[in-house]
């Protein structure tokens, strides 16, 4: 059976990485020079940064398996500290109460406080309907809350007002988190089990989250897969519905059995040949968002002790602000300057899509300053990176339009959709991982897993993290296992890996 991965991000090199390592004769078609997607990590400056912050932290035991299974004794246990830029103050986040009160002061926090309780007093019966990210989170935390701590910033990453926001959004990345569970752990410490978004520590690579699917590469091609760079693939092919292959953008005809995609949704459904025009309509309405990463080189080793910032400043255009000084040491070695990066979003028509990298790198350098963060250091050089299509956008009612196109991509044999831009899904690093485990196990199992589930209702079956020491269940008082061993366990392919 030959098959063809379409696309080396996470999703998409963990697919194939299982599936080489079962036997099969696996084909991988990149469009760029390198694989990780948006997980990747670049040189730059005799350093190396990833493309945004990227922790990796995953309750699946499956995740953790393949993840400690790669990366071996190379990583570190890296302690958090992300913070909220909102009117020129800092405030910690995950919440701490006195600093929040204190940036906040006692006037604006009263406030917070009343629209609060008056929101859990009211009915919101008027809210019921509005099934947008805007209503959820001022259920859970009040209209004064939202306003500061969310509306400015969301607002900037999808380019659309709160109220035009699907509740998804909110569902995927906050979850059940509300004001008081956010208290309960900010006082209760180490006392319960901390919401996903509120952990204080997570894993990380000493040379930079790409290095995973880097090694992944590297044993795909050792045991006689090939990965196929600058190669992007123009359409799959069908026949009454069933599979035939793939056709890359120089015309060749690639035969195969079976495909994994992680290419954008919206360009699969535009090029299949045999699909309904009712479904490239409802294709047609689903949007990306660009990013663009402005990374400037500091000539300060200490400049703040953040691993990213969250921009909730309306006078300022980026919205988030990563120091990779605060990673890990192996990604500067000797170098003495701190990379920053500033991360700005936006649509194709959108000017500063359009402006030019050195109008880019002036306006990184003018923001960095206003906000004080690098006092009097000197800015010795800057360095612009797009990505086109990296975010899936929610609007309201977009699962309406979603699901045919679901149903469609289904119903075709041999064909499997998984990755935050195939299956049009805001995942983090460990949901696309568990998409590319899944998906081959659905080949070389003849599982039957539904991979539209992932990161929508999906619920963890059983909970394991990492820690320094190997993967710890979190119902377990027990000593975790050691990495050594639980590579050894995992699969014998860890001892060629490491």
């Amino acid at each position: 059976m030959k098959i063809a991965v379409i696309g080396a991000g996470p999703a998409g090199i963990t697919a194939a990485y299982q599936l080489v390592k079962s036997g099969y004769e696996v084909d991988v078609f990149e469009a760029g020079d390198s694989v990780g997607g948006m997980s990747k990590t670049i040189d730059l400056w005799n350093q190396k940064v990833d493309l945004g912050p990227h922790r990796f932290f995953s309750s699946d035991p499956r995740v953790n398996k393949i993840w400690l299974e790669v990366v071996g004794n190379d990583y570190e246990m890296v302690n958090r500290l992300t913070r909220i830029y909102y009117q020129n103050k800092f405030f910690h986040y995950p919440l701490k109460p006195w600093n929040a009160f204190s940036n906040l002061g006692l006037k604006e926090a009263i406030n917070c406080g009343l629209s609060y309780f008056r929101q859990m007093l009211i009915s919101n019966k008027h809210l019921k309907d509005e099934d947008t990210f805007e209503s959820w989170v001022v259920k859970k935390f009040g209209r004064r809350l939202f306003e500061i701590f969310f509306k400015t910033y969301s607002e900037k990453l999808w380019g659309i007002k709160c109220d035009e926001l699907d509740s998804d959004f909110a569902a995927q990345r906050i979850k059940n988190l509300s004001l008081i569970e956010a208290l309960k752990n900010a006082f209760l410490k180490g006392k319960e089990n901390k919401h996903k978004t509120l952990v204080d520590t997570f894993a990380y690579p000493h040379h930079g989250t790409g290095v995973i699917y880097e090694r992944m590469a590297e044993f795909i091609e050792k045991k006689g897969g090939n990965i196929y760079y600058h190669t992007p693939v123009k359409k799959v092919c069908t026949q009454n519905n069933k599979i035939t292959g793939l056709e890359t953008i120089n015309g060749e005809f690639h035969q195969y059995d079976k495909i994994i995609s992680t290419m954008p949704l919206t360009r699969l459904v535009a090029q299949l040949p045999e699909v309904p025009q009712y479904i490239i309509d409802f294709a047609n309405s689903l949007k990306f968002r660009n990013t663009i990463l402005v990374y400037l080189n500091v000539d300060s080793v200490d400049l703040f002790a953040d691993n990213w910032l969250y921009i909730h400043a309306n006078d300022l255009l980026t919205g988030r602000i990563t120091n990779f000084r605060n990673w890990s040491k192996q990604l500067y070695g000797n170098e003495k300057s701190s990379i920053l990066a500033l991360e700005y979003w936006c649509y194709d028509e959108d000017e500063i899509w359009l402006r030019s990298n050195n109008e880019l790198i002036n306006l990184a350098s003018e923001e960095i300053r206003r906000t004080e963060l690098i006092g009097n250091a000197q800015i010795l050089a800057g360095y612009v990176h797009r990505v086109k299509n990296c975010y899936p956008v929610y609007n309201k009612g977009y699962k309406q339009n979603l699901k045919p196109i679901e149903n469609f991509l289904s119903s075709i044999d041999g064909l499997s959709i998984i990755g935050r831009y195939g299956a049009f899904k805001y995942n983090n690093q460990d949901h696309s991982i568990l998409m590319g485990i899944l998906a081959a196990s659905n080949i070389s199992e003849g599982t039957k897993h539904n991979l539209w589930d992932i990161n929508t209702d999906y619920e963890y079956q059983e909970s394991a993290t990492i820690t320094k020491t190997g993967l710890q269940k979190s119902n377990e008082t027990s000593q975790p296992f050691p990495v050594h061993q639980t590579a050894q366990n995992y699969s014998q392919n860890a001892k060629e890996l490491n």
